[in-house]
């Protein structure tokens, strides 16, 4: 790279750190560990993966493409795999101090756990963790293009993604018809609710019949503090884990629950606070 000192240049040189430590989450279960164990392998670094408990298939047949491509190739096998049902042999990692990086994502919870534990033994994290994403709608918001956006947002992986928007903060001029609009474009997909390789189906099942549970809490804990569910919010009566995803109105920003990243399609419908007239005092 060119340097502003004339005569001189500037280089990249990769240092690998020799063994480094993945664990991902179910929700994007190949591309998480690909994204980081293909830059370690290309930096000269071998990769321990712990996989996500729910999806250990996935890992497994994801090493045998990349392993068997590298014999092919006549070098020796870079990717290894740990599956347990637990978390012991993830934990045993991340206090290992053979693993001087550890890749984690998953919940900001876990994740601040993690964080502390490798930082103890000075080694080094890389964590992809949850969100409580919001959108902001003012009065000049193109509603055509931004409720398309925000359905996608907030139903799209079934509300499973660390990107999803869960929190809607809208300008009281045009929270009413927000609502409104909203609530009728869910209608529309809850009669398309079903197998996520069906083309025909926009949401797909949550992951298991604890993330089930997690999200009917969270509703139940909504009505407490005085929502109101507009849509959703209940388990289909079918075999799976499906549910129909849910609209909550009349809370506040601040409320416990709506504070809280519940890993499912439920989505907080604010209006914004009006503005100070003058400065507290």
């Amino acid at each position: 790279m060119h340097s502003e000192r004339p005569g001189h240049r500037m280089y990249e040189q990769y240092h690998p750190l020799g063994l480094v430590g993945i664990i991902s989450a179910f929700n994007f279960p190949v591309a998480v560990w690909s994204w980081n164990s293909f830059l370690a392998a290309i930096c000269g670094d071998v990769c321990i993966w712990k996989p996500s408990n729910k999806t250990p298939l996935t890992a497994i047949a994801s090493l045998k493409i990349c392993n068997d491509a590298l014999r092919e190739a006549g070098f020796p096998d870079i990717f290894f795999l740990i599956n347990d049902a637990g978390t012991a042999l993830s934990e045993k990692m991340v206090d290992d101090r053979r693993v001087p990086l550890i890749s984690f994502t998953g919940s900001t919870q876990v994740g601040r756990t993690v964080n502390e534990k490798v930082a103890r033994r000075l080694g080094r994290c890389l964590l992809e963790l949850g969100g409580n994403n919001a959108i902001i709608l003012d009065e000049t918001a193109d509603l055509k293009l931004a409720v398309p956006g925000i359905v996608f947002g907030a139903v799209g992986t079934a509300g499973q993604r660390c990107t999803t928007t869960r929190r809607l903060i809208v300008h009281r001029s045009i929270y009413a018809d927000v609502l409104a609009t909203l609530v009728k474009a869910y209608k529309q997909v809850e009669g398309k609710i079903g197998d996520p390789t069906d083309a025909a189906n926009l949401m797909g099942p949550l992951n298991s019949e604890g993330a089930v549970q997690q999200f009917l809490d969270a509703i139940a804990q909504a009505k407490a503090a005085g929502g109101t569910i507009e849509t959703g919010g209940t388990r289909i009566d079918r075999a799976g884990n499906f549910v129909l995803p849910a609209i909550v109105s009349g809370l506040k920003n601040s409320d416990a629950v709506v504070q809280h990243e519940t890993f499912a399609p439920i989505l907080y419908v604010m209006p914004a606070c009006r503005p100070r007239s003058s400065p507290p005092t």
